[in-house]
């Protein structure tokens, strides 16, 4: 796979702020419902250096890519959340938890209105500019809804645990040191496993896949660009 220099330059960009954005949303909503533990830690920061892990932000995402992986994705460094802290835990995990894929949409939102200033770009870097706000409608747009499958730690499964009844969310809470092996094997070890025997069990990645394009669809439509 030949990776070019411009090639990383539009993507790499749109990646790291996404990132960025999302982890400081975290750290900035928990600190203002009463947490203060990632404030203390700097989390509540836009330099990317403060939010990026080196393996999980950059090795396992090329690892995906060079492997032709049907679905790629990363982790940055988990932004710390003492719960008990909070000023009412149950509810404001929710909102914690909301703040990082509620700002990827945010920042989809605000790329895609910035797709009408393209004319007033000069011609030189047009296309440059071009290529990193559609990037970063994408890799915003994934990150939303790949945060949000309801599977701890991911977003999704802590909005899910702070919504459901006792009786459920204690179980799906439990899942949570495991959850990244959970990932690797319904988008990685599943379809390869699948695809020995002849069958497409890549059934996760097509979903998120659907769910993505539905969710540019939306903001192109709401921006005046569908």
């Amino acid at each position: 796979m030949n990776i070019s220099f411009y090639d990383l330059s539009v993507w790499v960009l749109p990646l790291v702020l996404a990132i960025t954005f999302h982890e400081a949303a975290h750290a900035f909503v928990a600190d203002r419902l009463g947490d203060d533990t990632a404030s203390q830690l700097g989390r509540v920061s836009f330099n990317p250096l403060r939010h990026i892990d080196p393996f999980g932000t950059v090795i396992l995402p090329a690892m995906l890519l060079f492997a032709h992986s049907p679905f790629l994705f990363g982790y940055a460094k988990p932004v710390p959340v003492n719960f008990r802290k909070l000023n009412n835990p149950k509810l404001d995990m929710v909102w914690v938890a909301l703040a990082g894929p509620v700002t990827n949409i945010l920042l989809a939102l605000a790329v895609a209105l910035a797709f009408h200033a393209l004319p007033l770009v000069p011609a030189s870097s047009a296309k440059w500019v071009a290529d990193n706000l559609k990037n970063a409608l994408i890799i915003n747009a994934i990150l939303a809804v790949f945060n949000m499958m309801p599977i701890p730690p991911l977003d999704g499964g802590r909005v899910a645990v702070g919504l459901l009844p006792r009786a459920l969310a204690m179980p799906l809470a439990r899942l949570e040191p495991f959850g990244m092996l959970i990932l690797i094997g319904l988008l990685i070890l599943l379809p390869l496993a699948g695809s020995q025997f002849g069958l497409n069990l890549d059934v996760i990645s097509v979903i998120l896949r659907t769910l993505t394009g539905y969710v540019i669809q939306a903001v192109l439509f709401l921006t005046g660009n569908a």
